[in-house]
């Protein structure tokens, strides 16, 4: 069974920057993307980026594009976001998400990571 378990969340000023980890473990070998998505209160999940395990074809959401730098490290099994020039609207409870190879949605959540910028 798939887990994975996120870290790197934390209050940051805006204009600065924080960088998010999203460890996978159990049968990894499947993979076919992994991806941060998104919830600040009062509004629905979204994905924020998004990255493809065999050939690393990225996405990003309008909002972040330019800020935001998703990448993979696969013999770790790790995804990272790197998040600079933080604004007040990024604040939400970050969550990684897994998708399988043939799974057509990302089935495997973790727990979410709090991200707070002060403005």
């Amino acid at each position: 069974q798939v887990q994975v378990v996120e870290s790197g969340g934390g209050l940051v000023q805006a204009g600065g920057s924080l960088r998010l980890t999203c460890a996978a473990s159990g049968s990894t070998v499947r993979t076919y993307a992994m991806a941060w998505f998104r919830q600040a209160p009062g509004k629905e999940r979204e994905l924020v980026a998004s990255i493809r395990w065999f050939g690393g074809a990225t996405y990003y959401t309008d909002s972040v594009k330019g800020r935001f730098t998703i990448s993979r490290e696969s013999v770790r099994n790790t995804i990272y976001l790197q998040m600079n020039s933080l604004q007040s609207d990024d604040t939400a409870v970050y969550y990684c998400a897994l998708q399988r190879v043939g799974g057509g949605s990302y089935d495997t959540w973790g727990q979410g990571t709090q991200v707070t910028v002060s403005s």
